[in-house]
């Protein structure tokens, strides 16, 4: 089964204050709309996801075959993919206990530690504990069949955030939560065409394989430089899992490589503070290989205002209200979107400094 495909959205809707319309419709970017970022301010509001409303396909209660029921009396579940060192993983996990704890909801959670298999027997014991919805952090996918097949047998609701996984909404599952990661991809790459102008030969450090946002993030980069910057080459690609200590290790690789080396696309900011470390124990100085990132933590941002990288792409973790509210809409009967993406800020050394209180 191939991921639910996306549609073009446009109006925007912040969560809280309007989270009943903005859950009820599905929505995407066209391969177009990506270029404009969430314009927020650094005050009262940093944090809050942004969810796009449009023509989307839906999912009702009925539709996916459970019963309703009261969300403040069920028990859910949380499955975390990864070991809490991330700093998004933090933020994540940290925003679902909140909001669960805020509306008085008993939540069940467990932590893959990176193990896939060891997810799906987490997910599989929060369903034997008694949870009666489930909100899941993927790490892979792929091989979702035995969760949903246990959870298809009690007619347990899922929603995923973060990574889609290879089934079928409002059917396998209710919906998705999360970023276009298509769009972050091409927004890094001009973000990078811009530090760069346009020229030299630029490196990869991909993402963990076997998820849809490495896929994702890497096919808007390569798409969008082939397009608009034929004169930046890609002359090394190599995987640094998500973590610091791979994408040191392998940007010292890089280096050793490939000396000319003129950026890096960092898929996410770990690995690019990995590089960050790597190119100064090789004692360049900040701003000589230009850096790109994703996801918004407050190193890197940090890592802007200290000139070791020209712009991180947000990829906000904080799925917690919108994760809830869009159970809460579902188990009373209301309509959601299958695709409910979330849209993006980004961080480059014109507000890295002023909006360090966003990032996480």
């Amino acid at each position: 089964m191939k991921p639910h495909s996306r549609t073009t959205t446009r109006n925007i809707l912040a969560v809280g204050l309007v989270a009943g319309l903005a859950l009820v419709t599905g929505c995407t970017k066209s391969e177009s709309d990506d270029s404009a970022p969430a314009q927020t301010s650094s005050s009262g509001d940093a944090g809050k996801q942004v969810a796009e409303s449009g023509g989307g396909k839906t999912c009702a209660i009925g539709d996916y075959g459970a019963d309703k029921l009261d969300l403040n009396n069920a028990v859910v579940g949380f499955s975390q993919s990864e070991k809490e060192a991330n700093p998004f993983r933090i933020a994540e996990t940290a925003s679902i206990k909140a909001e669960a704890s805020k509306r008085g909801i008993k939540l069940l959670t467990a932590n893959a530690q990176s193990q896939f298999s060891k997810q799906i027997s987490d997910v599989q014991d929060l369903i034997a504990k008694g949870a009666k919805l489930l909100v899941i952090a993927p790490l892979n996918s792929d091989g979702w069949e035995p969760v949903l097949r246990s959870a298809q047998a009690k007619k347990i609701p899922i929603i995923t955030i973060d990574r889609q996984i290879n089934a079928a909404p409002c059917k396998d599952y209710v919906s998705f939560i999360g970023s276009d990661f298509v769009a972050q991809g091409r927004r890094a790459a001009d973000q990078l065409i811009e530090a760069t102008g346009g020229k030299g030969e630029i490196a990869i450090l991909l993402g963990a394989a076997g998820n849809n946002v490495t896929t994702e993030r890497t096919k808007g980069f390569e798409d969008r430089v082939k397009a608009k910057a034929p004169g930046l080459k890609i002359v090394f690609k190599q995987t640094g899992e998500f973590t610091r200590e791979k994408g040191q290790s392998v940007t010292e690789q890089l280096i050793q490589s490939k000396p000319g080396i003129k950026a890096i696309y960092a898929e996410n900011d770990e690995m690019g503070l990995g590089a960050v470390n790597a190119l100064k124990s090789a004692g360049k100085k900040p701003g000589a290989v230009k850096i790109v990132t994703i996801d918004g933590t407050r190193n890197a941002v940090q890592g802007i205002a200290d000139g070791w990288i020209s712009a991180v792409i947000e990829s906000n973790p904080r799925f917690g209200p919108l994760a809830f509210a869009t159970l809460d809409s579902f188990t009373q009967g209301k309509p959601v979107g299958e695709d409910i993406v979330i849209q993006d800020s980004q961080y480059t050394g014109a507000n890295a400094k002023a909006d360090l209180n966003k990032a996480y």
